[in-house]
């Protein structure tokens, strides 16, 4: 008795015009080839140029090497140490830049944050006229950073700006005051960054609020629970996740920002408003030291990254607590 093998089935799938399988990826690794494209533009656009920074805070670049820049007599660490020494007058002005940096970005964080929260918990509940709010609280964010700059620029002019013009004429002040000068140059660039940043905040802490089901609120309410025992006990503690993420953000594009800055005051910055992005720019283009700058710049980017690292950890073990 004789048995037979039957043949392998022939391979399925497309076949090309002479007649041979073409290649197809498999479920798994289709994914990763969608988003190779995107990795490697990523890399080039950011990392290369973050390499190139790297590479140039070891070196004494100063405008005597800009033309072979590759040929500038190799620092070391010496522009770090010179950077971090407080003892001297670089030192000090990098310590009195960071100090703004930190209370510029605290006070437009949190005011952006409560702004936010604010309005999303106002237009959480349907009423006429919330489509109408909605899209107007959005403008600020959807304008270019280069008209709001410019708006709020020509607001805050001394001579007949917009804000002196108004409080001048309520008697709150003389309408002469200088905004963009001094001491208030710092509150004018918080009120500049806060009304560009609030809208993103409302945005995503209004998209967090529709995750969270009305039966909960039904239910406190039955129990008697008012406005602000169900903000306390519902809407913020179920609003951790967005808010997690949501601050981080809110920090890295303010303690990191500086179109704002450089568009309002161009180069002559007043000292209270001083941010780090734009003291690493003069002493990268108007001192011409591209060493000394690059130096405070991978202290910034080294900065952030321990900021960002803590802070995850910090939360999602409090998240993890809860």
């Amino acid at each position: 008795m004789t048995t037979t093998t039957a043949a392998p089935p022939a391979p399925s799938g497309p076949k090309n015009a002479t007649g041979r399988r073409k290649w197809t990826p498999s479920r798994s690794k289709l994914p990763y080839l969608l988003v190779l494209p995107a990795l490697i533009f990523e890399l080039l656009v950011h990392l290369i140029p973050m390499l190139g920074g790297l590479y140039m805070s070891l070196l004494r670049l100063t405008q005597f090497f800009l033309r072979d820049w590759l040929d500038a007599p190799f620092a070391g660490l010496d522009n770090f140490a010179f950077a971090l020494n407080f003892d001297t007058a670089v030192g000090t002005a990098l310590l009195k830049s960071f100090a703004v940096t930190a209370a510029f970005t605290a006070v437009t964080v949190g005011a952006s944050w409560t702004l936010g929260v604010f309005a999303a918990v106002l237009l959480n509940k349907s009423f006429r006229g919330r489509a109408v709010l909605r899209a107007l609280f959005l403008v600020p964010y959807a304008l270019p950073i280069y008209t709001t700059a410019m708006v709020w620029k020509f607001m805050l002019d001394q001579g007949d700006g917009l804000v002196n013009t108004t409080l001048g004429g309520l008697g709150v002040t003389d309408g002469q005051t200088f905004w963009l000068l001094g001491d208030n140059a710092f509150l004018s660039i918080v009120l500049t960054q806060v009304w560009r940043l609030w809208p993103f905040a409302f945005l995503v802490l209004m998209a967090g609020l529709q995750s969270i089901p009305n039966d909960v609120y039904e239910s406190a309410t039955v129990d008697g629970a008012g406005m602000w025992q169900q903000f306390r006990a519902i809407t913020l503690p179920m609003l951790r996740p967005v808010n997690q993420v949501l601050v981080l953000v809110l920090f890295l594009w303010t303690f990191n920002d500086f179109n704002v800055p450089y568009l309002l005051f161009d180069q002559s910055v007043p000292n209270s408003a001083n941010l780090l992005s734009i003291h690493i720019y003069n002493n990268s283009f108007i001192t011409w030291n591209f060493g000394l700058g690059s130096a405070m710049s991978t202290l910034l980017l080294l900065f952030l990254l321990l900021v960002t690292a803590g802070y995850l950890a910090f939360t999602s073990r409090r998240m993890k607590d809860a």
